[in-house]
């Protein structure tokens, strides 16, 4: 059976962006993402739901979050669904969080958390240095296991379509 994991969110940071570093150099970041859902009850009464989730950032991608990205800006998400999973004090414990390999911010510089941006994302140029506009296209995968390099990355000039 064929199975899909991918998943996309569009929300704001609910915490700045904490950046580390692994024992083989690669950076990290945890993010929070506040999504918001806007529906009617039976009754025709309106409802507000946020669901918070937590985003893990890797690599390039993680070190341009910790650059760019504060409380409140609004960002969109693309990536895939983990389940970690430990024991303290003898119990199991568990936590579904997204493995963000693809990330769009969507404010312009000193924007800060009012959003707005552009309709179309742009590629990061190649430097990695994003230009003052936002829609900022940054993409990074999870780091090999075996201490690799990260896969993905912004994509070459000639990749992109337009």
């Amino acid at each position: 059976m064929a199975s899909f994991n991918k998943v996309v969110l569009l929300g704001n940071v609910t915490r700045d962006p904490e950046l580390r570093y692994i024992s083989n150099g690669t950076a990290v970041t945890e993010i929070g993402l506040a999504v918001n859902d806007r529906r009617k009850t039976a009754s025709g009464e309106w409802v507000e739901e946020t669901t918070f989730v937590d985003v893990t950032l890797w690599g390039r991608t993680a070190e341009i979050a910790g650059e760019y990205v504060t409380k409140g800006a609004p960002l969109m998400i693309e990536g895939r669904l983990k389940l970690d999973t430990w024991e303290k004090d003898g119990k199991k414990n568990s936590k579904l969080r997204v493995v963000g390999e693809k990330m769009v911010l969507l404010g312009s510089k000193g924007e800060g958390s009012r959003g707005g941006g552009q309709s179309r994302p742009a590629r990061a140029p190649a430097g990695g240095r994003p230009p003052a506009a936002g829609g900022e296209d940054y993409s990074q995968s999870e780091p090999d296991y075996d201490g690799g390099q990260p896969s993905g990355g912004v994509a070459a000039d000639d990749d992109i379509p337009f």
